[in-house]
């Protein structure tokens, strides 16, 4: 037997699973509803005057919990919007489209991945897990099962979803009352809106070929341009908001970021190739999160 061979096929069938396993849980999406749990965790010490060393068990417990609630709730998507994926070129490498898992499969994965994160968060606050379960019911039951298929506010209700995820991470230290989970909140319902905006205008061709009613399939590219301006411009009070907590590095910044995005937003009016630059609004939605999260932790080391 040729061991070389061997271990070839090993390890190709290893990165193959780990293939799926990432377009399973839609790898960007599961980093994106992550990033917010650690940031406020971070943010939550910091403002209440805890060490990170007196709750490093605690954090693990909340990054592990968080992120398997997370993942089962992208499952549950997975496995019920099958027959949506198989008619969109943008999921087509989805394992249950190209039949590497079972429906069944994922289905059972979808609900001990839930189970378990949950159990795990209710080990760390009420509270806590109570925004975990509000944030896997807005997105699977109001989301995936009951608004995706039927109306243009499907957007809004997954926004909705996304935003608990910096509740989460604070509720773990202190009750989420405070100015900064509030805000964050605040920014991911908002900023999602516009970054789902631009998804769908990309994908504009997917979307309509497999009649989901996203708002550009249903009120044409122009008038969701203009929508995507509204939600952008609701993102101009961020900036004041945090100004007395992060101080003027911050609002510099995030000033500077909302004023290019608005800038970016009304181009779209009168750019000739619209789905360009909705792939350069999506990428300006990527930068504007990242930017402003990573900044918030650099400014409280």
């Amino acid at each position: 037997m040729n061991t070389n061979n061997v271990s070839t096929d090993n390890s190709s069938k290893l990165i193959k699973l780990l293939t799926d396993i990432k377009y399973l849980l839609k790898g960007k999406v599961l980093v994106a509803n992550v990033l917010p749990v650690f940031t406020a965790y971070w943010l939550a010490l910091y403002f209440n005057g805890e060490n990170f060393n007196d709750h490093w068990l605690l954090f693990i417990l909340t990054m592990t919990g968080s992120t398997l609630v997370i993942s089962g709730a992208l499952m549950f998507n997975n496995w019920f919007e099958y027959d949506l994926d198989k008619k969109m070129d943008r999921t087509q490498r989805r394992p249950t489209v190209t039949g590497s898992f079972s429906l069944k499969g994922v289905l059972i994965a979808a609900i001990v991945t839930t189970t378990i994160g949950m159990a795990i968060m209710m080990t760390t606050t009420i509270e806590a897990a109570i925004y975990s379960f509000l944030g896997w019911f807005f997105y699977v039951v109001l989301y995936t099962f009951w608004s995706k298929r039927r109306y243009t506010v499907n957007t809004i209700v997954g926004s909705i979803s996304g935003a608990f995820t910096p509740l989460i991470g604070w509720a773990v230290i202190a009750p989420a009352t405070h100015v900064v989970p509030i805000a964050l909140f605040y920014i991911l319902i908002i900023w999602q809106i516009p970054h789902t905006l631009a998804i769908a205008i990309k994908r504009l061709a997917d979307y309509t070929r497999a009649g989901v009613p996203m708002l550009p399939v249903v009120i044409g590219v122009d008038a969701t341009i203009r929508q995507n301006l509204y939600y952008v411009i609701a993102l101009l009070p961020v900036p004041f908001l945090l100004l007395g907590t992060f101080g003027w590095i911050f609002f510099t910044v995030s000033m500077v970021l909302t004023l290019g995005w608005i800038v970016l937003s009304v181009k779209g009016y009168k750019a000739d190739d619209k789905q360009l630059w909705a792939n350069v609004n999506l990428k300006y939605s990527l930068v504007y999160l990242i930017t402003l999260f990573v900044l918030m932790i650099v400014l409280t080391i």
